[in-house]
């Protein structure tokens, strides 16, 4: 239809372009030369609307990106709820990630982030650009998101990562290991090594890692903490020590 189309523009001008000269020496009329006019006018209607529907079978991405798995084959009829393929933009990448309520004052636009994939030592530097500002009642976190440069392309959308944020740097900060703590009725404790017997001490504790914990008081730099056969011990117990680190 739009060859033919065309075709039919090119003698419709050139019949116009007769007219119009015939009409400028008087050898025709108005009408004739409207005629003619009119006739090249609805040839070239008729070849915008073919073109804007030839448009309408080419689908643009409104941002660049890569192409996932094709869901439709060649020749399937589709409509505009028909899901063609995905489109995943990588770079830059954004990171979704919740943090206890208790940190949402120390979470800010612009604070750096430090992430990797599990399994691996590559670390990957983001820096946070919005912050939920409601805490979800289920968990008692907020909603925070980064995002990070992803030149060489090696994070890939829906992946898990790991996070870690620096809030504070502590001078001198006193660690126990984790699993020295004890949950006690008054609070939490842990059992201090002195002079043969294991005396329990309830602690405040501070800021937690994945593997160690802040103690903010209870005990000083010094004491020597029971880290090995808890369950076991009782209040003043004789201990002997196999190892001290």
């Amino acid at each position: 239809t739009l060859k033919k189309n065309l075709i039919k523009e090119e003698l419709a001008k050139d019949k116009e372009y007769r007219a119009k000269q015939m009409l400028e020496k008087n050898l025709t009329s108005q009408q004739e030369y409207d005629i003619a006019l009119n006739e090249l006018n609805s040839i070239r209607a008729d070849i915008e609307f073919t073109n804007a529907q030839i448009a309408k079978t080419e689908i643009r991405a409104p941002f660049d990106g890569i192409i996932g798995l094709r869901s439709v084959s060649i020749g399937s009829y589709i409509s505009p709820q028909t899901q063609v393929a995905t489109l995943q933009s990588i770079n830059p990448i954004k990171i979704d990630f919740s943090i206890p309520q208790k940190y949402y004052n120390e979470i800010k636009e612009g604070r750096v982030i430090e992430f990797k994939l599990p399994n691996t030592d590559k670390i990957f530097n983001g820096k946070v650009y919005a912050v939920e500002p409601k805490i979800d009642q289920g968990t008692r976190t907020i909603q925070v998101r980064a995002i990070a440069s992803n030149d060489a392309g090696l994070l890939s959308p829906g992946a898990y990562v790991e996070i870690d944020i620096v809030l504070a740097n502590l001078n001198n900060a006193l660690l126990v290991p984790s699993k020295a703590l004890v949950p006690d009725i008054q609070g939490e404790k842990v059992f201090v090594y002195r002079n043969g017997i294991a005396v329990p001490q309830i602690v405040t504790t501070g800021i937690r890692t994945e593997e160690s914990i802040q103690i903010v008081a209870g005990i000083v730099p010094g004491d020597t903490v029971i880290v090995s056969g808890i369950i076991q011990l009782r209040p003043n117990s004789p201990v002997k020590l196999s190892s001290v680190k």
